[in-house]
């Protein structure tokens, strides 16, 4: 059965086509079009999409859990948080620890492989820490961070089987350089994040391999006319992607258009989100560490450092547009711009035939209608 959403707006590779349609078999693409040219298709479930927008589904390379659990949890947590994030559009997730010990990491690295078998939507883990600056630490525990070293590296490589996709690491750590070129020699993306960096420095790590920045804007230095630091590093740099958290809270609105100004295709939108989002305000955890939710915005107990977000891609959309970016460049950041920084383009971020099926359709005020993933349309959670 080829399952078709016709009339609608489709917004897919940085351009918007009107009066459109998409159909969907087997679980990929199979074709795109304007007009009437769907009904020549065999017979197929049909939905009227209503003038609707339709796009890709979103991927989220950086997002921590929701629906009140933390993806840091075991499985039924990571599933009840996957379930929220679904039912707003976010078809695949990179799902993100916070530290731990190396025992604790390299145990969640393994039960998240175990899941990324068994459910597609998930594509693998993000070690956020323990290889953090103490001084950018966030809403880790300080007495966990380490430099890397040889043996941790290839131990949480050999704990993921494949399915480690990207590490934060501060370059300027004793060893640093060298686990950006052994995670990246063993198959994950690195991200320069929670880091003091220098642009020097963080160009270095570039130059060994690293592909991202985590969370631009957060969690390191911010921009000087004398210390560019590692923010114009990676808008200067073609081969970065730079992560955005489009909260309203994290970055300022009109920052977060100046970043898409800045670094045109190479921007990220993720949701940073922990265990409020999708509930709602209240007291929470997050690696251990007290987390108070107020008014949407998580902070520490302690100190008061921002902890994650409560956001979801739909919403970080909203406010991308809000700010002034186009709806094809903010469409993007949700859907190939992070396929391809973890190497998934083609296969996923598009509606080009032969992609897998997964779609959100948006209704005039971005808010979400209906999900398909691998063609097939997702319950509501």
């Amino acid at each position: 059965m080829t399952t078709v959403v016709h009339s609608v707006r489709l917004v897919d590779d940085g351009r918007i086509t009107d009066d459109a349609w998409a159909a969907f078999g087997d679980g990929v693409v199979i074709a795109t079009g304007t007009g009437d040219g769907w009904r020549a298709l065999p017979a197929s479930d049909a939905l009227d999409g209503d003038g609707g927008i339709l796009t890709p589904g979103f991927i989220d390379l950086h997002g921590h859990g929701g629906g009140g659990c933390a993806f840091d949890d075991g499985p039924e947590a990571i599933r009840t948080a996957r379930a929220v994030h679904l039912a707003r559009g976010t078809t695949r997730a990179v799902l993100s620890l916070v530290t731990a010990s190396v025992n604790d990491l390299a145990e969640r690295v393994r039960t998240i492989a175990r899941l990324a078998g068994d459910d597609a939507t998930i594509l693998g883990s993000h070690l956020e820490g323990p290889f953090l600056d103490p001084a950018h630490k966030g809403a880790h525990t300080e007495g966990l961070l380490r430099p890397p070293d040889a043996a941790t590296v290839d131990r949480l490589l050999t704990a993921g089987a494949g399915t480690v996709r990207q590490v934060t690491l501060a370059p300027e750590l004793p060893g640093a350089l060298d686990a950006v070129r052994r995670f990246v020699a063993g198959g994950a993306r690195v991200a320069v994040g929670h880091t003091g960096a220098t642009a020097a420095q963080a160009a270095a790590a570039f130059d060994a391999g690293a592909t991202l920045l985590t969370h631009a804007f957060n969690a390191m230095p911010g921009i000087h006319h004398r210390a560019p630091g590692p923010i114009v590093a990676a808008l200067g740099d073609d081969r970065v992607t730079l992560e955005v958290i489009a909260d309203g809270i994290h970055v300022d609105p009109s920052v977060v258009a100046l970043a898409f100004t800045g670094a045109p295709g190479r921007v990220a939108l993720i949701t940073d989100a922990m265990a409020a989002a999708g509930v709602g305000d209240g007291h929470y955890e997050l690696g251990g560490l007290a987390v108070t939710v107020a008014g949407g915005t998580a902070r520490l107990d302690d100190g008061g450092a921002i902890a994650g977000s409560t956001l979801t891609q739909d919403a970080a959309l909203r406010v991308a547009v809000g700010a002034g970016v186009d709806l094809a460049s903010a469409v993007s950041a949700l859907t190939s711009v992070p396929a391809r920084a973890i190497g998934e383009e083609g296969r996923y971020g598009s509606l080009r035939a032969g992609a897998a099926a997964d779609a959100v359709l948006l209704d005039d005020a971005l808010s979400v209608r209906a999900v398909w993933v691998d063609g097939v349309r997702a319950a509501r959670a």
